[in-house]
């Protein structure tokens, strides 16, 4: 008999470990967990020096959210465990995160800090405390698919939270557990309330835990005093139409702050790392329709290239907030995946991720993703067909 775990043992005898950030979702995981009799352990990293960045709301993962992680747990009667792991996620995620940047991409740091800090080693530690599962507050649904477990969108779809989840190898799913992928954020929130959770109404966090005000480009200029290399700003057309004091402080799609004075509205349409240099064109300029992956994780059947081979027809999200949307999975000739949309995306920058799904809504399966490396516009209102390379 199967707990709601999926495990082969009884509840009491099913050690689970909770990795607790301090915020509602992960709190309302042990509370459930512990709730249904589980032996529930929680843990909480540190992964920054609070101290060191201003306080602010949405941040999470050290400071006042190590305090709420322990609050929590003395609530629960769960034992609680705060681990410094300040150097994994410098080395794993803050300066992967500055080189990105530097090399003219747009990472998304939340998925490094999942594949490495959270699923490759705080999961490891869960071993080493004999857990049976690592259990977190993902809106994100696992569920037995076969011999192995596989992952799908949430029910509550504005919470999805399986854009960040893509780069999860098939070992860590089957040792992963997500409580919440059946609830609603309100249901989660009305839970909390119902244990008298202090965090109950604790705000979402939000934007990039370490940037502390917002401004991507100070903290890559502290850590990389390098970054802002002064550049010229080209129109596509070939016109250089001004200077910029750092590519950091540019992204693909960006409209305002360009500092130039043109006739028309003009958007980032590249970054050239290389040359330092910021390419600017019309809005047309930014419909993507073929995009070059790397580091590509396939977690449907059989293989990413066969799937390629076979140009299999899928769904993709290129940005987090984005729906799901029609696309093809094909390779260059040279053995690169690449995916082809059926409608433009606009914005799309490398450095970003491209997640496939075998639909749109619930329930949809999360096959794997990759990393864009290179992006390709189709040729449109005279605006010359282009490979943005970073």
């Amino acid at each position: 008999m199967l707990n709601s775990l999926d495990l082969p043992k009884a509840p009491a005898d099913t050690r689970v470990v909770v990795a607790m950030s301090g915020g509602v979702d992960s709190s309302v995981t042990a509370a459930i967990l512990k709730a249904e009799g589980y032996d529930v352990v929680g843990i909480t990293l540190q992964l920054y020096d609070g101290g060191a960045t201003p306080k602010r709301a949405g941040a999470c993962c050290a400071g006042q959210d190590i305090a709420d992680a322990r609050r929590t747990s003395e609530l629960l009667g769960i034992p609680h465990y705060v681990l410094d792991y300040e150097r994994q996620f410098r080395e794993s995620v803050i300066d992967p995160f500055a080189e990105s940047y530097l090399a003219g991409e747009t990472p998304i740091p939340c998925v490094a800090c999942n594949q490495t800090v959270k699923f490759r080693d705080l999961l490891a530690t869960a071993r080493e405390l004999g857990a049976d599962a690592l259990a977190t507050g993902h809106y994100i649904l696992s569920r037995p698919n076969g011999e192995r477990r596989s992952l799908y969108r949430p029910a509550d779809l504005d919470r999805d939270q399986s854009y960040f989840l893509y780069a999860t190898t098939q070992e860590q799913i089957d040792f992963l557990r997500f409580p919440l992928g059946h609830l609603t954020k309100l249901e989660t929130r009305e839970i909390a309330a119902r244990h008298g959770l202090g965090v109950a109404s604790k705000p979402d966090s939000q934007d990039i835990c370490f940037v502390s005000n917002g401004r991507y480009s100070d903290v890559i200029a502290k850590l990389r005093p390098s970054a802002n290399a002064p550049g010229d700003i080209v129109h596509l057309d070939g016109r250089t139409l001004g200077r910029h004091e750092g590519i950091v402080h540019y992204t693909v799609g960006q409209r305002r702050g360009l500092g130039i004075a043109a006739a028309e509205p003009l958007y980032v349409v590249g970054i050239e790392a290389r040359t330092q240099t910021v390419v600017v064109g019309p809005r047309e300029a930014l419909a993507t329709h073929r995009l070059t992956l790397r580091t590509v994780n396939w977690l449907g059947d059989g293989s990413a290239e066969s799937a390629a081979e076979a140009g299999t027809e899928l769904f993709v999200r290129i940005r987090s907030t984005r729906a799901p949307t029609p696309a093809r999975l094909v390779t260059d000739g040279e053995g690169a995946l690449c995916v082809e949309l059926a409608s433009g995306e606009e914005g799309v920058s490398p450095g970003q991720a491209c997640v496939f799904y075998s639909g749109e809504g619930t329930g949809a399966q999360v096959l794997g993703g990759g990393i864009i490396a290179r992006t390709q516009r189709a040729a449109s209102g005279g605006v010359p067909a282009a490979s943005l390379v970073a």
